[in-house]
Parts: C-alpha cells; structure tokens; sequence
C-alpha cells in the first residue's frame, strides 16, 4: 500500500514540509549586490559560462502528462488537473547544490545568506538529539513543535554554530532569494515547476516516482524518506536519518540524482493551487502570483502516514525568504545549440 492516507484528502501537512519563517521578520536579503540574472526569465536562461562546476545532465525538450494520476495529492495542493504541456529541452543540474559548491559561491561574492542575517533557522528536532543537549535559545514551533528554531543554524552551521556542512551533500538552510542570488553568479536558474517535474520524471509517462509506481521495488530503498512513526522515531532503514550525500541511490532516466526524497528543491514558480486549470501548454512559468514559492520533491522527512510529497506530480510551497534543514535546490539553463 502506498499510502495510508485516503486519496484526494483535504488539508496541506504543510507544517512538515517547510516551516515558514514567522510573520513580522523584516527580510534582509543582499540580493541588490548580485549581478542581473542573465534573460532575467525564470528558467529560461540561456546556458552561457557556467560557474558552478556541477555535473550536467540533458533533458530532451518533448511533451508530457503533469500532475497526479493516481489521486493520491492533497485537494489544497492543486495536483489537479492532468493536463499536457510541452517543454523546451534544458540542462540541469545532475544533482542538487552541494555544500562545497555554495562555499565557492560564497567565498567568490562574500553573500550572506538569509538565515545568516536572521541569525536562526529551522531544524528537524530529532536531528539535534535531546533537547537537553540543543543549543542554547532554540525552541520549538508551536503547531508543528518537531521543528526547533536554533540559533545561527545557517549552511555553514546546519545544527547551529557547533556543527559543521559536510561538502557532498546538499547545501540547506537556503532561502529562495539565497537560491536566486546563486543563480546570478552561476549563470543559471531556478526550475520552472513543469521543467522540474518534467526532468523529475526522467522520460516514464505518468509514473508515481522517478523510477516507476512502486515505492520499494523488491524491498530496495530508492529514495531518502521517513521510515518508522513520524514525527517521534526514525529508524533510518534507508540509510539515512538526514541528508544523504547528492549522489547516494541510483539516477533517473535522464541522469538526475534523487529527484525524490532528500532535500526539497526551490522553483522558480509562484504557488497557486488553482493554476494547472489555467496553465499555459507550453514552457509555463507559472503565474504572476501567489501563496509562495513552490517547492518539489520532498525531503527526507517524507512520511505516507502524514505526508507523502516525494511524489513526482506533488507540490508544495513556502515564503521565499524561509529556510531550513531540509530543503535546497538545483539549476537549469536553456541550451540554445540543442534547444
């Protein structure tokens, strides 16, 4: 079974995906220092100098089915409706930003990130252990309490200031605008939403998860999710408890690493729920506005009992000057020779 929740149920669990950081925080992003995105488009820029070094991977432009076939997404996510878009072919990151590249882009620009100016940011209450031990001033949210706001938790810092980012995995902690400013110096972009699940899907038509429609094909873990009963235990049966590093798994039909589980991935989209009803049918960059940012993918944190947004068709969103340990991103450009 893959789901223990009824199909098409109302509500968003959104607090188990993102937390968002708490109304009444003036944002204090350095973005007005970065240098102009290059098409200044979302996801649309053309591949050109690429600065980050990361390994890239062709997506083939060509047609598919977006959204949630089965009917296992939350009415309030707007999975819904099915609808058939064609895609420009792209590059995309093979895997998500690590930690070691964001260093680069750190030391070559001195950017501060949001979570850094804020001085906290949010982190999955068992990855600090007990709460006798967390760092002094963290405290919990109220409707979510397994997130802890920690001080100067940042990406240099993911637990707060006595840990340190290990450099093969995904850089977390980072705010859309941190994602956006990135981007900038890269040369690159944020996904649209239909490039990522498009890429997501990795050539199979309307398939449950980048590597079919079965979770645990012959009891094999494909992916960094939840395991045990959230949000008390883990018993970390896949391998890993946190993040695992970007290339851990196996990739996708087009060469993409853990498109589901491990870390959320930023958008460049606005999140409406009601979108896919209007959406354009080719290339759409989603619309003018909205209720945040969208985020894809799930995280490691993903449950079936509570929230089972690994999926390739589930979406989600959050304030784009949030953050937190579990969510990251990747880039794309639009490759003018092979587009």
């Amino acid at each position: 079974m893959e789901t223990n929740r009824q199909p098409g149920s109302a509500g968003t669990a959104n607090g188990c995906c993102q937390p968002q950081r708490p109304s009444g925080v003036q944002t204090a992003n350095n973005l007005d220092s970065m240098p102009e995105q290059p098409g200044n488009v979302p996801g649309t820029v053309f591949l050109t100098e690429v600065n980050h070094g990361i390994e890239q991977a062709l997506v083939p432009g060509g047609s598919f089915m977006m959204g949630d076939s089965f009917a296992q997404g939350y009415i309030a996510d707007g999975e819904m409706p099915v609808h058939r878009v064609q895609i420009t072919a792209f590059e995309m990151d093979a895997v998500t930003t690590t930690n070691e590249q964001f260093a680069e882009f750190v030391a070559q620009t001195g950017y501060v990130t949001e979570a850094e100016r804020f001085g906290s940011s949010a982190v999955f209450h068992l990855e600090l252990g007990d709460e006798e031990s967390w760092p002094g001033g963290s405290w919990r949210l109220g409707e979510t309490p397994w997130w802890v706001v920690v001080p100067d938790a940042s990406w240099r810092h993911p637990l707060g200031n006595v840990s340190s980012a290990p450099i093969e995995h995904p850089v977390v902690h980072v705010s859309w605008n941190d994602a956006l400013a990135y981007c900038a110096w890269a040369g690159r972009a944020l996904p649209t939403e239909a490039q990522w699940e498009y890429a997501a899907r990795g050539g199979l038509e309307g398939a449950r998860y980048p590597w079919g429609d079965e979770r645990e094909p012959g009891g094999k873990h494909m992916c960094n999710i939840f395991q045990g009963v959230f949000p008390r235990e883990n018993t970390a049966a896949d391998g890993y408890a946190s993040t695992a590093p970007v290339r851990s798994y196996e990739p996708n039909g087009y060469g993409l690493w853990q498109m589901a589980g491990n870390v959320w991935e930023w958008c460049a989209d606005w999140f409406l729920p009601r979108y896919y009803k209007r959406s354009a049918l080719e290339d759409p960059a989603g619309p003018p506005f909205g209720e945040g940012r969208v985020i894809r993918g799930g995280s490691f944190l993903c449950h079936d009992s509570y929230c089972n947004r690994y999926r390739v068709a589930a979406r989600s969103k959050n304030s784009p000057d949030s953050s937190s340990s579990h969510c990251g991103f990747r880039t794309v450009a639009i490759d003018t020779e092979r587009g």
